[in-house]
C-alpha cells in the first residue's frame, strides 16, 4: 500500500464518547451517539483502510482514529467463540484450563498491562503468576486486527493450541471493556509521514540502537538495498506499514491456526480408541457449527482441515485391506462430518464460487478408496412429500426397491454431493422463510401441479424427500436463521400431517384386503429414525429450542457450577396457526417418526444406530413434562398409530421385517397410564409384537437353543436381535408392574408374553420380576400377579426341559419358592405335574426336598393334616423319579422316604430291581453304604453282593474307582459272620483277579474272628485260618493270581520296571507263605520263573539275589 501524503498533526482529545467506546459503548443517558462514530462503525465493519485511502483523497485525522478506534472486535461472544471448545463449556471442562476463563481471571486480576493499539495493531503485557516457588511471568502479547476480526495473533507463551492463548483473550478484553483506557495511535506510516528528514534518521537510529541485535543486519540490507538504484525495493512505491490494516484484496478473516488444527486432529484420530478423543472431536464439530451459526468462514475452513486428517487417517487403508468395518466410536464421527458438509453445501449466503470449490473438494474426496462409504442401504432419491400416500407395495415392488437403493456406491460424501443440486431460490420457498403470516390470500398460486396450502390455509412444502426438507431446517439453524428454520419446520409439519391423513383413507379403503392377507408390503424402505441425516432429530430440536425457557443469547459466562440445570420448555404459540405451539409440534413430530413403520436396515451400525436414534430422541422427550395440551397430542397420536394400518408399526398388519416399536411404545405407555390406561395398554399390548420371531418359530413351539438370542444363527441379518428382545422384554415388565392389582389387564399381558417372546431367560426375568412386584415387604401379596409369575415361570420350564442350561438349577429352585409363595396347593400342583416341567433329577434332588424342608414348611403354616399331605406328595414323587431314573434318583428317594416305613420299602424294592435291571455297581454301593448309616446292615450286605456281581476288576487295576468299595463290602460281611463271609468269597473271587487286591482282603480277615464288628452279634472263637474254609479258597485264588500276572508282566517287562518286579515277588511270597506248604509252592514258581526266562539274565540274577 503506498503510504499517503503528509498531513500536519492535529491533536483529537477523547471525548465522552472514546472513553465508552468497544463492546462496552455505553452512550450517555439520553444522548444519542455521534454521526461520525455510527459512520466510522459501518466503515470499520466492511471497508478496509486501503479502500478507505483511495475512496478519499485526504481522510481527516480525527476520521482516521475513530475508524481505527471500531475497527477492533466489540464483541465478547467471538473472543469466547475463538478460546474455548464450545461456546457453553461441557459439564467438567469449565474451570481455570479453558483459555477463556483464564484470560478473564488474569483480566480481572488486573495482569494486563502497557496496552497501546498503533493502527490496526494491539500490544501490551500480560503478568501471569508462577506456581508455588516460581516467580511471576510477563508475556509480551500483539494482535492485528481488521474489520472487526482479529488477523493474527503473537504471544511470547508460543501457545500451541487450536485457539487463542490465555493471554491473548486477556488483552482482547481489557480493549473491548476498557478501550477508553487504551492509547489509540493512527497507524506508524502516518506518524512517519510527519517528521522531516533529520527526524526520520533520528528515529531510524534510536530504532537501530534499542534493538541491534534484533534488526541490525535487516536494517543494514535494506538499507543496501535502498541505495542501490535499480534494486527492486526501490522500483515499488511506498512502503509496507503492518499497523494500516489489511488491503482491498486481502480475505477477511479471523485468525486460525491451520497448522495445529491439523495437527491435533490427526493426533485425536490416532488415539480413536479412547473415549476422550471421541469427545474432543466432536467439540470440533461443535466448534464448526457455533462458527456457521455466526456465519464465520472460518466453519467451512476448518471443517475442509478436519476431513483432510480423516481422510489420512492410515486405519482407513488398514480396514479396506482387512475388509473389516470400522469401529462404532470412528464410524459415528465420519456420520457427523458427513451431515455437517451437508450443512456447509446448502448454505444460504454463500457465495457460488465457494460453493463451487467445496464441491470439487468432496468429489474428489468422493472418488478415494479409502473414503468411507455410507452404511443401512438408504436411498438417495427417496420418495418427496406428496399430499397423498403412494400405494402399498407388495414384496416384488420391495424386492426390487430394495436392489435398487442397494445398486451404486454411496459414499459419506454423497449427500452433501447432491445437496450441491439444491436451492434456495425457489419463490415459494422464499416466502414461507419470510413470513409468519404466509397464506393463500398472498400468492396466486393457481398453475402449479402440487398444492402449497393445506385445507386451513397453512403453507407447505412438498417435492422433496423428507430428510432433505429436514436438512434444509438444520442448515437454517446451523447458519444463524432460527427464526427461517421454524417457518420452514412448521410448513413441514403441515405437510406430515396432511399426508398422514391421506394415508389413514387409503388404508381404510383398503383395510379389509390386508387383514385378510395378515401381513403387508413395508410403505418405508428406509426409516426417518436413524437415518444419516436424522430428519426426525432435526425437526424435532429446531421446534424444541424455540420453546426453551433459557434465553435466547445464553449467557457468555455460565456460572462455573457443576450441576447440570433441568430443561425447561414452555409452550409458544405458532404465528397464524391459532392453538398450535412448537412445543406440542415437537412432540407430534418425535412420535410420527418412532412410530413409522419402517424395514430395519442392513449392517450392524445402521441397526445399531437406529436403536441409539430411537434412544436419543425418547430421551428429549423424557425431558418434557406433560400438561394436559401435551396429553391430547399423545392421545391423539396413539390412535392414529393404532389406526394407522401399514403405515405404523402399531398397524394390525406389520412387515416381518419391520422394526420392532417396544422402546417407543414403553415411553407412550408410561406417559398415557395416568391419563388413559385403556389406551396405554391397547398400544403397549399393540407393540410387543416381533413379527420376525412370529414368523420363525409357531406359536408354543420353543428353539433349539433357547437362553440365547434365538435368531443369531438363524437370521444373522438382524444383528441387534438381542437388544429387540431385552426391549421388548423391558415393555412387558413395566406393564405387569402397572397392571398389579388389575386382573383384567394383568391376564392380557400374560397372553400377550406367551405369545410373543421366545426367549426362556428372558421370560424368567419377567417372572422374576413379577414375583418381586406381587411381594412387597410391606403389604399383602398380589395373587394374581403371584399366579402369572408361576405361570411364566412354568412355561420357562417347559421350554427349557430338554435344552440342559447352567440355569436350570437356578430356575427350578426359584420356581419352588414362588410356588410356596403362593400356596401349598400350587406346591403340590407343580409336584403332580412334574413330569412335563422338571427332569427326574431336578424332581427329586430340588423339588421334592425344597418344597418340604423345615423352612417351606414354617413359611407355609400347616396343620398336622396338610403337612402329612404335602409330605405323601413329595414321596409319591420322589418314588416316581427312582423308578424313571433309578441311577440318580434311587438315594434321594430313600432319603426323602426314611419317616414312611411303607415308601421307604417302596424305594428299596425299586433299588432291587433297578439291580435287576443294569443299575451300576458304583450307584449300588453308594446305596448300600446309605443303608449301613442307617443300622440296615443286613440290606447293605445284599446291595454289596449286588454291587460286586457287576464288578470285574482285572490283574493291572490296582488302583481301580472301586477298590475302596469291595474292601468296605468284605469289611461288612466279615462283621456280620461267618456265613455271610462264606457267601461273598465265591463273589470276590469271581470279581477281582488284581492279586495285591485278594491277598489284602485275606490279611484283613484272618486279623480278626468273623462277627466282631460293631454290628456283629454272633462270635466264633478265634480268628479264621487262612488254610481252612472258607479263606482257602481265596488263599488259592491270590496265589493263581500272583503267577498269572507275573507271567504276563515278565512278557514285556523292561529292565527300568526290574525293581518293581522284584517287590512284587516279594509281596507273593508274602501271600504263598500263608499255606502251610507255602515255602515249597514258591520256590517252585521261581524255578518256574528262572527256566521259563532264563534269557532275561539281569533280571533272573536279581532274583537269585533277593530269593536265592
Amino acid at each position: 500500500m503506498d503510504p499517503p501524503a503528509a498531513k500536519r498533526s492535529r491533536g483529537c482529545p477523547a471525548g465522552p464518547e472514546e472513553r465508552d467506546a468497544g463492546a462496552g459503548a455505553v452512550r450517555c443517558r439520553g444522548r444519542p451517539e455521534a454521526l461520525l462514530d455510527l459512520s466510522a462503525k459501518r466503515v470499520a465493519e466492511s471497508w478496509a483502510f486501503e479502500q478507505v485511502e483511495e475512496r478519499f483523497s485526504r481522510v481527516p485525522e480525527p476520521v482516521q482514529k475513530r475508524i481505527v478506534f471500531w475497527s477492533f472486535p466489540r464483541s465478547e461472544r467471538e473472543i469466547c467463540m475463538y478460546s474455548s471448545l464450545g461456546y457453553q463449556p461441557p459439564e467438567g471442562e469449565h474451570d481455570a484450563r479453558v483459555p477463556f476463563t483464564r484470560g478473564l481471571h488474569l483480566l480481572q486480576s488486573g495482569a494486563v498491562d502497557r496496552v497501546l493499539q498503533v493502527g490496526f495493531h494491539l500490544s501490551g503485557s500480560v503478568r501471569e503468576p508462577g506456581s508455588p516457588g516460581e516467580p511471576e511471568r510477563l508475556y509480551h502479547v500483539s494482535i492485528s486486527f481488521d474489520r472487526c476480526k482479529i488477523t493474527s495473533v503473537s504471544c511470547g507463551c508460543d501457545n500451541r493450541d487450536l485457539f487463542y492463548c490465555a493471554h491473548v483473550v486477556a488483552l482482547s478484553l481489557h480493549r473491548i471493556r476498557h478501550a477508553h483506557q487504551v492509547e489509540l495511535r493512527l497507524p506508524i506510516s502516518e506518524t512517519l509521514s510527519q517528521m522531516n528528514r533529520d527526524q526520520l534518521q533520528k528515529f531510524v537510529q534510536y530504532l537501530i540502537s534499542a534493538h541491534h541485535t534484533e534488526v541490525l543486519p535487516t536494517a543494514q540490507r535494506l538499507a543496501d538495498e535502498i541505495l542501490l538504484l535499480g534494486s527492486e525495493i526501490n522500483l515499488v512505491h511506498g512502503a509496507p506499514d503492518p499497523t494500516a490494516g489489511a488491503g482491498i484484496e486481502d480475505a477477511n478473516c479471523w485468525h486460525l491456526d491451520e497448522e495445529q488444527i491439523q495437527e491435533q486432529v490427526k493426533q485425536l484420530l490416532s488415539n480413536g480408541g479412547y473415549y476422550g478423543a471421541s469427545q474432543q472431536l466432536r467439540s470440533m464439530f461443535c466448534k464448526v457449527r457455533e462458527m456457521l451459526r455466526m456465519r464465520d468462514s472460518n466453519g467451512a475452513r476448518m471443517l475442509i482441515l478436519m476431513t483432510e486428517q480423516f481422510l489420512q487417517d492410515p486405519r482407513l487403508a488398514l480396514w479396506r485391506q482387512q475388509g473389516a468395518g470400522m469401529t462404532d466410536k470412528c464410524r459415528q464421527l465420519w456420520d457427523e462430518l458427513g451431515a455437517l458438509w451437508v450443512c456447509v453445501i446448502l448454505s444460504p449466503h454463500c457465495k457460488p464460487e465457494e460453493r463451487t470449490s467445496w464441491l470439487q473438494l468432496l468429489s474428489k474426496w468422493d472418488k478415494l478408496d479409502v473414503c468411507p462409504l455410507e452404511e443401512g442401504n438408504y436411498s438417495f432419491d427417496g420418495p418427496s412429500l406428496q399430499p397423498t400416500a403412494a400405494f402399498i407395495p407388495g414384496p416384488e415392488e420391495e424386492v426390487e426397491v430394495m436392489a435398487m437403493a442397494a445398486g451404486s456406491r454411496h459414499t459419506v460424501f454423497g449427500r452433501a454431493l447432491q445437496a450441491g443440486s439444491l436451492h434456495w431460490s425457489d419463490d415459494h420457498l422464499q416466502r414461507i422463510l419470510a413470513s409468519d403470516s404466509y397464506s393463500p390470500n398472498l400468492t396466486g398460486n393457481g398453475g402449479s401441479d402440487k398444492p402449497s396450502f393445506d385445507p386451513q390455509g397453512r403453507p407447505l412444502w412438498l417435492g422433496e424427500p423428507f430428510p432433505t426438507t429436514c436438512a434444509r431446517v438444520d442448515t437454517l439453524r446451523a447458519h444463524g436463521y432460527p427464526r427461517q428454520a421454524l417457518r420452514l419446520a412448521s410448513a413441514i409439519v403441515n405437510t406430515l400431517r396432511l399426508q398422514q391423513r391421506h394415508q389413514l383413507q387409503i388404508y381404510k379403503q383398503q383395510k379389509k384386503e390386508l387383514l385378510q392377507k395378515g401381513s403387508t408390503g413395508i410403505t418405508n424402505m428406509e426409516g426417518w429414525v436413524g437415518h444419516p441425516l436424522d430428519p426426525i432429530g432435526c425437526l424435532c430440536r429446531a421446534l424444541l429450542e424455540a420453546c426453551r425457557l433459557e434465553e435466547e443469547t445464553l449467557a457468555i459466562y455460565p456460572d462455573s457450577g457443576p450441576e447440570k440445570r433441568k430443561v425447561a420448555y414452555q409452550h409458544v404459540p405458532v404465528p397464524g396457526s391459532p392453538g398450535e405451539s412448537y412445543l406440542a409440534m415437537a412432540l407430534e413430530v418425535a412420535l410420527l417418526g418412532l412410530g413409522q413403520q419402517r424395514a430395519l436396515p442392513d449392517g450392524l451400525y445402521a441397526q445399531d444406530k437406529v436403536v441409539r436414534s430411537e434412544e436419543q430422541l425418547l430421551a428429549l422427550l423424557e425431558e418434557v413434562e406433560l400438561d394436559e395440551r401435551l396429553v391430547q397430542v399423545l392421545r391423539k397420536q396413539a390412535g392414529q398409530l393404532l389406526e394407522g394400518g401399514p403405515f405404523s408399526g402399531f398397524g394390525e398388519v406389520l412387515f416381518r421385517e419391520s422394526v420392532p416399536m417396544h422402546t417407543c411404545a414403553r415411553y407412550l405407555f408410561t406417559a398415557l397410564l395416568p391419563h388413559d390406561p385403556d389406551l396405554a395398554y391397547r398400544l403397549a399390548l399393540r407393540a410387543m409384537r416381533l413379527p420376525v420371531l412370529e414368523t420363525a418359530f409357531p406359536a408354543g413351539e420353543p428353539p433349539s437353543n433357547p437362553l440365547d438370542s434365538i435368531m443369531s444363527n438363524r437370521f444373522p441379518r438382524w444383528f441387534i436381535l438381542g437388544h429387540l428382545e431385552t426391549r421388548q422384554c423391558e415393555l412387558a415388565s413395566a406393564m405387569l408392574t402397572a397392571a398389579k392389582g388389575d386382573p383384567k389387564w394383568l391376564h392380557a399381558v400374560l397372553g400377550s408374553i406367551q405369545q410373543n417372546i421366545h426367549s426362556p431367560a428372558l421370560l424368567f426375568k419377567l417372572a422374576q420380576d413379577a414375583c418381586k412386584t406381587a411381594t412387597p415387604a410391606s403389604a399383602p401379596p398380589d395373587t394374581t400377579l403371584l399366579g402369572i409369575a408361576l405361570e411364566l415361570g412354568l412355561q420357562v420350564m417347559r421350554m427349557t426341559l430338554n435344552t440342559m442350561t447352567w440355569r436350570r438349577r437356578e430356575m427350578v429352585r426359584w420356581l419352588v419358592s414362588c410356588a410356596t409363595e403362593i400356596g401349598p396347593q400350587a406346591l403340590m400342583s407343580i409336584m403332580q405335574n412334574w413330569y412335563s416341567l422338571f427332569t427326574p433329577v431336578e424332581a427329586a434332588t430340588i423339588v421334592a426336598v425344597t418344597g418340604t424342608t423345615q423352612a417351606t414348611l414354617l413359611r407355609l403354616q400347616l396343620d398336622a393334616a396338610r403337612r402329612e399331605e404335602l409330605w405323601a406328595c413329595a414321596r409319591t414323587l420322589a418314588l416316581q423319579c427312582a423308578m424313571k431314573d433309578p441311577q440318580n434318583c434311587a438315594l434321594p428317594a430313600l432319603t426323602l422316604c426314611e419317616k414312611n416305613q411303607a415308601a421307604f420299602e417302596a424305594a428299596y424294592q425299586i433299588v432291587l430291581d433297578a439291580a435287576a435291571g443294569g443299575l451300576g455297581h458304583a450307584h449300588l454301593f453308594t446305596v448300600a453304604r446309605y443303608m449301613e448309616h442307617r443300622g440296615l446292615p443286613l440290606r447293605a450286605y445284599k446291595l454289596a453282593t449286588l454291587a460286586l456281581a457287576q464288578l470285574s476288576i482285572a490283574f493291572n487295576q490296582d488302583s481301580h474307582p472301586a477298590v475302596n468299595d469291595v474292601l468296605w463290602a468284605c469289611s461288612l460281611s466279615h462283621s456280620l459272620g461267618r456265613h455271610e463271609l462264606s457267601a461273598i468269597v465265591p463273589l470276590i473271587i469271581r470279581s477281582i483277579h488284581c492279586a495285591p487286591m485278594l491277598s489284602d482282603i485275606l490279611r484283613r480277615w484272618t486279623l480278626s474272628a468273623p462277627g466282631l464288628g460293631p454290628l456283629g452279634a454272633r462270635r466264633a472263637a478265634k480268628p479264621l485260618g487262612a488254610d481252612r474254609a472258607p479263606l482257602c479258597q481265596l488263599l488259592d485264588a491270590a496265589v493263581a493270581a500272583y503267577i498269572t500276572t507275573s507271567h504276563s508282566r515278565l512278557t514285556h517287562i523292561s529292565p527300568r520296571h526290574y525293581s518293581d518286579f522284584i517287590e512284587f515277588l516279594g509281596k507273593a511270597r508274602e501271600t504263598f507263605l500263608l499255606a502251610p506248604d507255602g515255602h515249597l509252592q514258591f520256590a517252585q514258581f521261581l524255578e518256574n520263573l528262572k527256566q521259563t526266562y532264563k534269557g532275561k539274565k539281569k533280571l533272573m540274577l536279581l532274583v537269585r539275589e533277593r530269593f536265592g
